[in-house]
């Protein structure tokens, strides 16, 4: 819908009554608390020649809908608020109400008949859909049992253009985080507002605003802390910012650290078996086709890693490692296996290094035999039993090639493919060993009706299962194909938590809010956009589970012994750790899965012993769930590793 630019008197009066309507039948609600902040440019002209009073908003887009006739007729806050009304009915007409609601109807009924041939206690099922504030581009499972989601301030409600201000400098480019409590269920109380620091950018613009922490790289400290490094600096295509930020779960505050070195846009971050995090890749401060291959190392080298609760990194640097990493893409995989080393895997064939964290060198690794490049697709740690992984598998990224390649001691050999190519996938490991895709894309910001068309071929809705074989297998679908941005996370009780992807979340969204960013974090009223899904795993329909009652509440140290207790003993065959999840755009380097040795029994009291060292299991947090002997696993319980 296209508006005129209002006049004076009568005339204006009729154009708003249009925009009253059209907001009306489109079922939208477009109000929004007028922020406090003044815009930095000055004010505008008055018809008598005067300076009016400098407007409040800040959305350029608000702005560009001021009118000086209004300010002189109705008052600088009323003229704002047609100003914004009509900014709101611009954003949502572009992409009709009617065909978001449309959408969304079709994609649930389709849903619900496709799953009528799927078995739960075989297949698992999809059972809760609701709203969330975020759209969840990043996400971590915290040792609190809450779920981090992470994003930025949208600048577009139509999915047929870019939401994400990865091109935008200014204020409009801020970061925007959520913490989910699943304990408190699936309103919007359950949601709290985490706003990431207050900085300002080095854009020459002088204008603060939310750390614009977006596509970043993080992994997790072993205080269960999260690191935060890099983001969106803003322009020439993917920009890289230098920030070094940390997420505190006990306290749900962040904490901004000293810049890092070089910008990273697109960065991975893994920590190693000594704690520490090495950050790797990215596009740099210059832009797009500028990936750095320094290494930094979080905390740096003479500062010590923190392994309790009220150790908050303050003031703590990155350094140099020695040896560089010359990924030529983006977002590469990295992984630390039972040796010590991290491992990176790099989406070009040729592009696969070992890494000494103690030598603070790089080795070549053998190329990956299928000499394809893979964009952003799925890799995981294969379970490993009692000593951790050795072995990690790369899937994805190729929307031509299923095929799965697996990495151990040195080697590669191929495994069973998937049914189909899929890029943007994300790949779970579960309680009981087995894995499981959700979501994936035909390509970037393409599902199957190229780019920006959120029409999807709906195959990409459907999960795949591996079994203890390597067998792969479709199941149900999910509502919405989620592709680009995409997440999942398997959460304490053992669900699966899906999430991401902006684009199809605002496609079919039934009542979108049609404002966007005024000064982030400021702007009134949560609007609730995105859009969260639960899929409940086959275990959780096989009958009785375990009971895990009481865990260590002090940290365990590695390969001593430790108990339990269960009011089921008769139904416990044995004990996993499970790290919990911190993941964007197909990279998990945190999720590991480990067998706890069984030292005894007596009663309702279980001893078991801890990984052998932190090679097996770097320092951290883990979930602990007892499993029956048909691999149905208990309600979690947190327990913390260290030296």
């Amino acid at each position: 819908m296209s508006l005129p630019p209002p006049r004076p008197g009568r005339r204006l009066a009729t154009v708003l009554a249009t925009a009253v309507v059209f907001t009306l039948t489109a079922g939208t609600a477009l109000t929004a608390v007028v922020p406090a902040a003044a815009h930095g440019s000055g004010g505008h002209d008055a018809p008598d020649g005067g300076t009016a009073v400098a407007p409040r908003v800040t959305d350029p887009r608000v702005l560009a809908e001021v009118r000086d006739d209004e300010v002189a007729a109705l008052g600088q806050e009323h003229a704002e608020e047609h100003a914004r009304m009509r900014a709101a009915v611009r954003g949502v007409g572009d992409y009709p109400q009617t065909t978001r609601t449309n959408r969304l109807n079709a994609l649930t009924d389709s849903q619900t008949t496709h799953n009528q041939g799927f078995a739960a206690a075989t297949f698992g099922a999809f059972n809760q859909y609701f709203p969330s504030p975020d759209f969840g581009d990043h996400v971590a499972l915290l040792p609190t049992g809450k779920v981090l989601l992470f994003s930025f301030e949208r600048i577009e409600t139509n999915p047929e253009k870019e939401p994400a201000p990865t091109q935008t400098t200014g204020r409009e480019n801020a970061g925007r985080a959520f913490l989910w409590d699943p304990a408190a269920g699936y309103g919007k109380d359950a949601f709290k507002q985490v706003t990431p620091p207050v900085v300002d950018m080095p854009d020459g613009l002088n204008q603060p605003r939310p750390a614009p922490f977006f596509c970043a790289g993080h992994s997790f400290l072993p205080n269960g802390m999260l690191g935060v490094f890099g983001g969106n600096l803003g322009g020439n295509g993917g920009t890289g910012a230098k920030l070094s930020l940390i997420f505190d779960p006990w306290t749900e505050t962040w904490t901004h650290n000293p810049d890092m070195s070089v910008g990273r846009w697109y960065p991975t971050v893994v920590t190693g078996a000594d704690g520490r995090q090495l950050i790797m890749s990215g596009q740099s401060e210059l832009g797009w086709g500028t990936p750095t291959p320094v290494v930094e190392r979080f905390p740096a080298k003479n500062y010590p890693v923190p392994s309790l609760k009220s150790e908050t990194p303050k003031n703590v640097p990155v350094d140099r490692f020695k040896a560089d990493a010359p990924f030529t893409l983006d977002y590469p995989h990295l992984f630390s296996l039972n040796d010590g080393n991290i491992y990176g895997f790099g989406r070009q064939a040729a592009e696969q290094w070992r890494f000494d964290p103690v030598a603070e060198s790089r080795s070549d690794l053998t190329a990956r035999p299928d000499g394809r490049k893979r964009n952003y697709g799925s890799a995981v740690l294969l379970p490993g039993g009692a000593n951790g992984p050795d072995s990690a598998l790369i899937l994805g990224g190729d929307r031509d090639n299923p095929s799965t390649l697996r990495f151990s001691n040195g080697s590669w050999t191929a495994e069973k493919s998937r049914a189909f190519g899929r890029t943007q996938d994300d790949t779970l490991l579960l309680p009981n060993g087995r894995l499981m895709t959700v979501n994936g894309a035909y390509d970037i910001r393409d599902y199957g009706n190229g780019p920006y068309n959120p029409n999807a071929d709906l195959k990409y809705r459907q999960v795949e299962l591996r079994d203890d074989q390597g067998n792969w297998q479709l199941g149900p679908v999910q509502r919405l194909p989620r592709g680009y941005h995409s997440n999942a996370v398997v959460l304490p009780d053992g669900r699966v938590m899906v999430t991401g992807d902006e684009l199809q979340q605002i496609a079919n969204n039934p009542d979108i809010d049609g404002t966007v960013a005024g000064v982030p974090g400021t702007t009134g009223p949560v609007t609730m956009n995105g859009t969260i899904e639960i899929y409940e795993p086959a275990y959780l329909h096989q009958g009785d589970r375990p009971v895990l009652d009481r865990t260590p509440a002090a940290p365990v140290g590695y390969d001593k012994t430790f108990q339990v207790t269960t009011t089921t003993p008769e139904l416990v065959s044995k004990a996993v750790l499970l790290a919990p999840t911190t993941s964007t755009h197909s990279i998990n380097t945190s999720q590991r899965h480990l067998d706890l040795r069984l030292s005894s029994r007596a009663g309702n009291r279980l001893e078991f012993q801890a990984p052998p060292d932190a090679k097996a299991a770097p320092p951290g947090w883990y979930m602990l769930f007892l499993l029956n002997d048909q691999g149905v696993p208990s309600v979690a319980k947190w327990i913390q590793l260290t030296a």
